[in-house]
């Protein structure tokens, strides 16, 4: 009998409890920058040399951070179920701590891409890109990130994932930044929905079962549960 799809959207909630903060927990400052300083097309025309620095800052902070009891739960679920997880997270806690599917809809902070070809990405074996880092065409290396105002090009393999669910597990977004907010909209309707938020919105269809609890305490219970769902 083939394994059941636990489909889960995780977000910055679950990186923060690992010591990564978020621009959302400082009134749109990350890090003491105004986030469209370091986080769309005109920051970066603008001042390269401070974005490549704030990326490399973050991808320096993140390599030392560690993943924590919500990453290896969901790793571990993968005895038991088909884990895919869908990120809104560019850190890669969710690979080491040993989960094998996961997509990253805003990019990662572990790879470089090229300024003039999107599609030549390439993985990183340190934390800095420094200027007059150039990919094989010549052109200025930058963050692998989505930035604000571009497109989403994992959202369309994100929406066919999301739409072969059997279970849908929530955890540290709330699910406010569109386009990956439209994603829990393609759950098929048989899709049991969980919600794992120590603030959860009240805007939630009832049919979304929430746990009340931060990342790393409420993914105990819903390991619980779902296990338990399965086995029934």
């Amino acid at each position: 009998m083939p394994r059941k799809t636990l489909l889960v959207l995780s977000g910055a909630g679950v990186s923060a409890e690992s010591g990564i903060r978020t621009f959302r927990d400082s009134n749109g400052l990350w890090e003491n920058h105004d986030v469209m300083e370091v986080a769309s097309p005109e920051g970066w025309r603008r001042n390269r040399a401070l974005v490549l620095d704030f990326y490399n800052q973050r991808r320096k902070q993140a390599r030392d951070c560690q993943p924590n009891a919500a990453h290896l739960a969901l790793a571990r679920l993968e005895e038991h179920l088909d884990v895919q997880i869908i990120t809104q997270n560019v850190d890669d806690l969710h690979e080491r701590a040993g989960s094998t599917r996961v997509l990253h809809l805003h990019g990662e902070l572990s790879k470089a891409q090229s300024t003039l070809d999107p599609k030549l990405v390439y993985p990183l074996d340190h934390w800095e890109i420094k200027e007059g880092d150039k990919c094989e065409k010549g052109s200025q290396l930058r963050p692998f990130i989505v930035w604000f105002g571009e497109a989403v090009p994992m959202m369309y393999p994100a929406m066919e994932m999301m739409e072969k669910a059997d279970f849908v597990l929530i955890i540290g977004t709330s699910l406010q930044v569109y386009p990956a907010a439209s994603l829990i909209d393609y759950a098929p309707p048989h899709a049991k929905k969980y919600l794992i938020d120590p603030n959860p919105p009240g805007n939630y269809l009832r049919s979304i079962e929430v746990i009340s609890q931060p990342a790393t305490l409420g993914i105990r219970v819903f390991e619980e549960m779902i296990l338990r769902e399965i086995e029934s």
